[in-house]
């Protein structure tokens, strides 16, 4: 994913198809939540013109992170179809996307897909079922305590409300 940039002008105003999968292991590094990441596929095209390359890319894989109720493993589907703009020469083009500057002769891919990986990472992750798998197991109760869903909590009255509720009850009776 790394490209010199007369490399890539033999292909201007033809086709530059990519497709790649690669490793993106280092990214651990960046963010130690991340306890593994599937091999990464890349897809896309790159428009290739004497002041600009522009990548259009798909990225797909998986992220392995830990379930913020329960600690078990979480895979967290990734797909992300973005476009990348690397200007060649000067700053006198003006646009409202994110455009990439090229220091030397070099246009590498490899931290751009690294911040697109890492901003794909929600704050929290959840499991979805009671049993992840194999061994795991999400815990939906405990001593004093179990996981209750918005729909089932909007029907309850708090106990420490309830003689609140009688107390109306009792006025409207009252004033009849």
């Amino acid at each position: 994913m790394k490209w010199t940039l007369s490399q890539l002008q033999k292909y201007r105003n033809k086709e530059f198809l990519i497709d790649e999968t690669v490793s993106m292991v280092d990214i651990k590094k960046d963010d130690p939540t991340i306890r593994d990441v599937s091999p990464i596929l890349i897809k896309g095209r790159g428009d290739i013109s004497s002041t600009k390359i522009t990548f259009h890319l798909t990225i797909e894989g998986y992220l392995v992170l830990p379930c913020s109720r329960t600690l078990v493993d979480v895979n967290l589907p990734i797909h992300v179809e973005t476009t990348e703009t690397f200007l060649l020469f000067g700053s006198d083009f003006e646009t409202d996307e994110e455009v990439h500057r090229v220091n030397g002769e070099v246009i590498d891919l490899f931290p751009v897909i690294r911040e697109i990986l890492l901003l794909e990472i929600p704050m929290q992750v959840f499991c979805d079922d009671v049993t992840v798998s194999g061994d795991e197991v999400a815990l939906q109760s405990g001593k004093g305590w179990e996981v209750i869903s918005e729909l089932n909590q909007q029907d309850k009255i708090d106990p420490r409300l309830a003689d609140l509720a009688k107390f109306f009850d009792n006025n409207k009776s009252s004033d009849s």
